[in-house]
């Protein structure tokens, strides 16, 4: 090939790669204005609704964190909405959740019950779930500082017969734990002045529970005096990591964190029976009597038929050693060794 042609051929070459440069930047520069006034048309211009932040089952309170305002469409924004600058947020905080809402979903009006509406105590209690009351004192319910929404323990205080007319034994045993507080006194939500949240003595303290539960409470109040032991926000963790380790709860393979957490989060709702722990006169003063009075056959609860639930299921502490007493370890096996007395 001579040098002539190889210069015709190099030139038409680039000019084939110009044409095809300009006709790109042309499509694409006419392209741009459309995709433009797309993305513009796509962008809501309504006001800001109130939507879900997550899944709310019903019975959920409504939090801070639950909720969150969004844009939507002018046109399909409905009466019964919430909307940004018209409805009161500090009210809405403590209603519940009446129907299932989905997350990203626009909550309703109707779909919220306040506190002190028709219904409210009603919603508010999970599936299978129901509401008992028990009467506490500045001295049993942690002097006021019990909040609808936190979670306590039932402690029963009692004395126990002697036999043949000895001195009787005082015990005390935590017959329950994580129950939900619904209510104090007739009140379902918090007294805030000045931003700060008001303490005051009640004398009633309505809890959610199993229907197992229930039962338990009553025939407790006829045993002795009910406390309410107070419980910190982060057992919730260690709650989650003891069903864990029991079994009672298995996280699938594979499971996102949001899984996870919903896990979690039914796992911290969950009243907790069994596995008592108790404290005798006997651990506390060494004048006190520390032994539990035998159990013979005439004086065992009776079973029958069906889910009663009788004095010993409520307060089941194993006898305790009189005097001091040590611990000893023999493997996993652990054993409780008197050593004599003072």
């Amino acid at each position: 090939m001579d040098k002539k042609k190889l210069v015709l051929l190099v030139i038409a070459l680039l000019v084939a790669a110009g044409t095809a440069f300009a006709a790109r930047s042309m499509f694409s520069g006419a392209a741009a204005p459309q995709a433009g006034a797309a993305v513009a048309a796509a962008v809501p211009t309504g006001p800001k609704v109130l939507v879900a932040q997550r899944a709310l089952p019903v019975g959920t309170i409504i939090t801070a964190d639950s909720v969150s305002y969004q844009d939507w469409p002018k046109e399909l924004v409905k009466d019964a909405y919430f909307i940004e600058g018209e409805a009161d947020m500090q009210k809405l905080m403590g209603t519940v959740v009446r129907y299932p809402i989905t997350a990203g979903q626009p909550i309703t009006q109707g779909g919220l019950v306040a506190p002190g509406d028709r219904g409210f105590l009603a919603a508010a209690l999970g599936p299978g779930m129901r509401a008992v009351t028990i009467p506490v004192s500045a001295k049993t319910g942690v002097g006021g500082f019990v909040f609808p929404g936190d979670r306590v323990d039932l402690v029963l205080t009692q004395q126990v017969a002697g036999t043949d007319g000895g001195e009787a034994l005082r015990a005390s045993e935590t017959i329950l734990r994580n129950l939900r507080v619904l209510a104090t006194d007739q009140a379902t939500d918090q007294d805030i002045v000045d931003g700060k949240t008001v303490v005051k003595a009640v004398s009633t303290v309505t809890l959610e529970v199993t229907p197992r539960i229930a039962e338990k409470v009553a025939v407790a109040q006829e045993l002795g005096t009910i406390s309410l032991s107070l419980r910190s926000i982060s057992d919730n963790q260690g709650e989650f990591e003891r069903v864990l380790a029991a079994g009672q709860l298995k996280v699938p393979e594979g499971a996102s964190k949001a899984q996870e957490e919903q896990l979690m989060r039914n796992a911290m709702n969950q009243p907790i029976e069994g596995n008592t722990t108790y404290v005798t006169g006997g651990d506390v003063s060494r004048f006190q009597r520390s032994s539990r009075p035998s159990t013979s056959a005439s004086s065992a609860p009776v079973v029958a038929a069906g889910p009663i639930v009788a004095s010993g299921p409520v307060s089941s502490a194993p006898a305790a050693p009189v005097g001091p007493v040590i611990r000893v370890t023999r493997g996993k096996n652990v054993t409780v060794e008197p050593v004599g007395s003072h």
